[in-house]
């Protein structure tokens, strides 16, 4: 079967397609044909060793397919049976071997590729909306980047919440999409002070969350907008890490609490991760959430794909299709 290899931590041209042999599913394992697998800021951090991996290894977290095989013991899926996974190591290839408490099944009419690019950005928006800070009807939330992939699921999960959304995007272009997807103001963070703007939009009041991808550029304004005890949520540094901050700064800026979630601990459970992806790909199978695929790609331009992620000039979700 065709793969992406890493051999050693780089740049995009270190994404080799290789032919591996073809897995066999071990005990409790089920083995997908891969239809479609997503592209993450995550598998960038592990392509450049940011993240360091064994080596070699294969990228790629999520995507969605076909079960071809089981191992011994994987009763829950059968072959031909419609699947979608949101933390598998090795995604990046034609077939690969999934625990089968990792797997969801994709609702019948739900396309397979919709169901790929939605899992690791859909789960994340839904374990920071219902879980990091549970949004309360009336609430109001500043979510950066709302464009993006990520972003664009936080604004919709944060409406159907009942929140009033602020959106930070960088060009009108993607603020027209915020507007598309919910946000009820939008602020273009390239040309306006988005801190002055949240105050004046909240008459000073500041928003009970923030929702952070960005990181290094946006993370410490932040806090100058949320109002008494309210929550940071960091969740990205597509700008950069950000830099280490005093506890103190939490008490001096109106007691504060700041998290620094991962999806991962909100699915370690198999009970868990049904019941987001219950949710989730039942709203995109209904119509109450939508996504936009900025574009396909063939396995073998994981490169490109990569080299457009960072360079934050898509307005959806990047897929492969091996």
């Amino acid at each position: 079967m065709q793969a992406i290899e890493v051999a050693t931590p780089g740049g995009p041209e270190v994404l080799r397609l290789v032919e591996r042999p073809l897995p066999e599913p071990a005990a409790g394992e089920v083995r997908v044909r891969n239809a479609a697998c997503g592209v993450n800021f995550i598998d960038i951090y592990h392509r450049t060793g940011f993240y360091p991996q064994p080596l070699p290894f294969v990228p790629g977290l999520e995507g969605a397919g076909v079960v071809d095989a089981v191992g011994p013991g994987a009763a829950r899926f059968k072959p031909g049976d419609r699947v979608a996974y949101p933390n598998a190591s090795g995604a990046y290839a034609q077939q690969v071997c999934i625990p089968q408490d990792r797997l969801v099944p994709v609702p019948d009419g739900l396309e397979l590729d919709i169901a790929a690019a939605a899992m690791l950005q859909g789960l994340t928006a839904h374990s920071l909306t219902h879980s990091v800070y549970a949004i309360q009807p009336g609430d109001t939330v500043l979510i950066h980047a709302a464009a993006g992939g990520a972003g664009q699921m936080l604004v919709q999960m944060a409406k159907l919440r009942g929140a009033r959304v602020i959106a930070t995007v960088s060009t009108e272009a993607k603020a027209q999409i915020a507007r598309e997807r919910g946000a009820d103001e939008v602020i273009l963070y390239s040309t306006d002070d988005f801190v002055a703007e949240t105050r004046r939009l909240t008459d000073g009041a500041g928003v009970h969350a923030v929702y952070d991808s960005v990181g290094a550029s946006t993370f410490l304004k932040g806090f100058d907008v949320l109002r008494r005890r309210g929550t940071m949520v960091l969740f990205g540094q597509s700008s950069g890490p950000v830099e280490p901050i005093s506890p103190l700064l939490l008490l001096q800026k109106g007691s504060l609490f700041l998290t620094r979630p991962t999806l991962f601990d909100y699915i370690a459970e198999a009970d868990e991760l049904a019941a987001r992806a219950h949710d989730l790909l039942g709203w995109l199978a209904a119509g109450r959430i939508s996504l936009h695929i900025d574009r396909r790609l063939p396995l073998a331009e994981a490169g490109l794909a990569h080299t457009l992620l960072a360079s934050r000039a898509t307005t959806g979700k990047l897929l492969l299709m091996p």
